[in-house]
């Protein structure tokens, strides 16, 4: 299971098993160990991010500071997830 630096004292992360067909970009955000049922992003075509699940509950003002700072950094997890899952991204935003 990729990770990431903590952010804002989160733990990011990308699953290892995505389904299959394999589901657009994303990362998953937890403030506790990484489980199935953590805060889920879409990451956006235009590098914004989009709250897809709130499995781990977090506050309102925690996924407002999160948003904001995961934006940040698209870049990189969109890279990572592209090199470890061996294909091209695809985008929630531009899937239908």
């Amino acid at each position: 299971m990729p990770s990431f630096p903590n952010l804002l004292g989160f733990k990011i992360f990308i699953w290892s098993n995505e389904g299959c067909p394999l589901e657009p970009a994303h990362i998953h955000v937890t403030d506790n160990i990484p489980s199935k049922n953590a805060t889920k992003f879409w990451i956006l075509s235009n590098g914004k991010v989009e709250l897809a699940s709130n499995g781990s509950h977090l506050s309102e003002k925690d996924l407002s500071r999160l948003k904001r700072a995961l934006e940040d950094y698209t870049d990189v997890y969109v890279a990572k997830w592209e090199a470890y899952h061996n294909v091209k991204a695809t985008f929630h935003d531009k899937m239908n």
